[in-house]
Formats: C-alpha cells, sequence, structure tokens
C-alpha cells in the first residue's frame, strides 16, 4: 500500500486576480497640499531672486493659506484661478526652459494664482507640487481675453 503524497499550503490561493493599490490615484485630492522647493529657478525671467523682501513675506504667507485646503478645494472649486495647464500651451520660453532643466516629461504644469496677473509654477504629483517658477505678469501662459 503505497500513499501518494499530496504538496500542502498555507493559504488556499484566490480563484481571481484582485489587483492591490496602497491608495486611490486621485486620492491626493483630499491631503493639504505640500511644497517641494529644490527645483525653484533663481535665475532668469521667472526666477524668484527677483522678489524684494516685502513679496517674498506675501509668497510665504499665501503658501501656508493654501496648505489649510485640500487640493480640491484649491484646483477644482477655486478652479478658475487654479488650474492645471498644457505644456503646449505655455509661452515658447517657458517650454525651452523646461527642457533646459530636464522638466519636460511632463504634459501639464500648475499655475497657482497669488494675486492679479501674479502666478506660481510647477508639476504637482501625487499631492506634492515641486515649485519652478515667480511669474508676477502672468507671462508663462498669457491669458487673452475674449473679443479684445
Amino acid at each position: 500500500m503505497s500513499k501518494k503524497k499530496q504538496p500542502k499550503t498555507k493559504i488556499t490561493p484566490f480563484p481571481t486576480k484582485q489587483p492591490k493599490i496602497a491608495s486611490s490615484p486621485d486620492s491626493y485630492n483630499k491631503m493639504n497640499p505640500c511644497w517641494r522647493i529644490s527645483k525653484i529657478e533663481m535665475e532668469g525671467a521667472y526666477g524668484w531672486h527677483n522678489l524684494d523682501t516685502e513679496t517674498l513675506v506675501y509668497m510665504k504667507d499665501k503658501l501656508a493659506h493654501f496648505e489649510s485646503m485640500t487640493w480640491s478645494e484649491i484646483l477644482v472649486d477655486a478652479k478658475k484661478f487654479n488650474h492645471s495647464v498644457n505644456v503646449e500651451d505655455l509661452c515658447t520660453e517657458a517650454q525651452t526652459r523646461l527642457r533646459e532643466i530636464k522638466q519636460d516629461d511632463v504634459d501639464q504644469l500648475v499655475s497657482l494664482r497669488f494675486s492679479g496677473k501674479q502666478r506660481v509654477w510647477g508639476i504637482l504629483d501625487q499631492g506634492i507640487m515641486t515649485l519652478f517658477w515667480w511669474d508676477p505678469e502672468h507671462n508663462v501662459c498669457p491669458s487673452y481675453l475674449k473679443n479684445t
């Protein structure tokens, strides 16, 4: 009498595959913003070196205010002021600069309105915005009023 050996398992495998992800790709919308400043431009037309002390303090306060909001409040509720912009819609100078700093592998940049024409530009990735440019005259992506 010989016994047939059967392999033993600790768990029974599931008959179907079940993808597992740590979080939803859009879950950052519920998060407060975080900033990366290592890529801030300190030269050129959109460099932060042009800021005076008063403007720098204003920017710190405005970024701190954004931190009290969620990305959904910033980019969905206030879409008129803060939004993503396709790279091909940026001015030629901005597109060239993205290539020079090796950040041209993205499709969109995010524009945050500070006041009037003033904007801050960067890349948003999983709830963290890498800041690049200070655009006090709204030149990175000029908007033109219809019928003017």
